[in-house]
């Protein structure tokens, strides 16, 4: 259903994947949109695939290519390097994250006051860091995201958050929910935090050890009704 968009992002080339709402069901738009942030593989047909889900239910999903030149690779020691750039460097990671974010709004068939997000583990820390930025955005989702914040901290945050996390996530311990709940507090109006009881980490993929498929159908349809009301 979808295909490639190019758009610049933090001094990088991006290769995005941009899936479009069927016109003679949805009518002309224009249409909410919602940027989808990969895992740390990078951009694959998982979350392409997730963009063309949204698309079929009205949105203009973007695909974010949060690497740069359409890297992906299967291969953990690739992953954990290219990672690794940006945990370092937490601006950069929200840089791609607004340029993509720009890419979407500039779009004619896109309403730019209705503008979601989720992120998929390292993609749901460029969308929490996106939304630390004070950013212009409604509604942010995470599945299974990394939820420390920068060392820069956090602004006021715009958009309504909605976290999916396990309970037994190694990368989220108790103790890093608490933090971000209190973080949160803090910064922004609207969030809430769904955690499923005896889940771990990327329990959305299929391919994972940690894949619950119960967990993923209710993070699934949590989505789906917050970016109903929101967007």
């Amino acid at each position: 259903m979808g295909s490639e968009m190019i758009y610049q992002a933090g001094g990088a080339t991006c290769h995005g994947h941009l899936a479009m709402p069927d016109e003679t069901q949805w009518g002309p738009g224009p249409y909410a949109g919602v940027l989808v942030a990969p895992a740390f593989w990078g951009l694959s047909p998982i979350e392409t695939g997730y963009a063309d889900k949204l698309a079929e239910m009205g949105y203009v999903a973007l695909g974010v290519d949060i690497y740069g030149d359409g890297k992906l690779s299967d291969k953990r020691e690739d992953a954990n390097a290219w990672m690794d750039e940006f945990n370092q460097n937490r601006a950069l990671l929200a840089a791609r994250m607004q340029g993509a974010l720009t890419a979407l709004k500039g779009l004619p068939m896109v309403d730019e006051g209705r503008i979601g997000a989720v992120g998929y583990c390292f993609g749901g820390k460029g969308v929490l860091d996106l939304a630390r930025t004070g950013a212009e955005f409604q509604a942010g989702v995470t599945m299974h995201g990394v939820l420390q914040p920068p060392e820069s901290g956090s602004t006021r945050i715009k958009p309504a958050l909605l976290i999916c996390d396990g309970w037994d996530d190694p990368l989220d311990p108790p103790e890093v929910k608490v933090a971000f709940a209190e973080e949160m507090n803090a910064h922004c109006a609207d969030w809430q935090m769904l955690v499923f009881g005896h889940t771990v980490h990327a329990f959305t993929n299929t391919n994972a050890d940690g894949y619950s498929p119960r967990a993923a159908q209710r993070s699934w349809d949590a989505m789906c009704s917050f970016f109903a009301e929101h967007l």
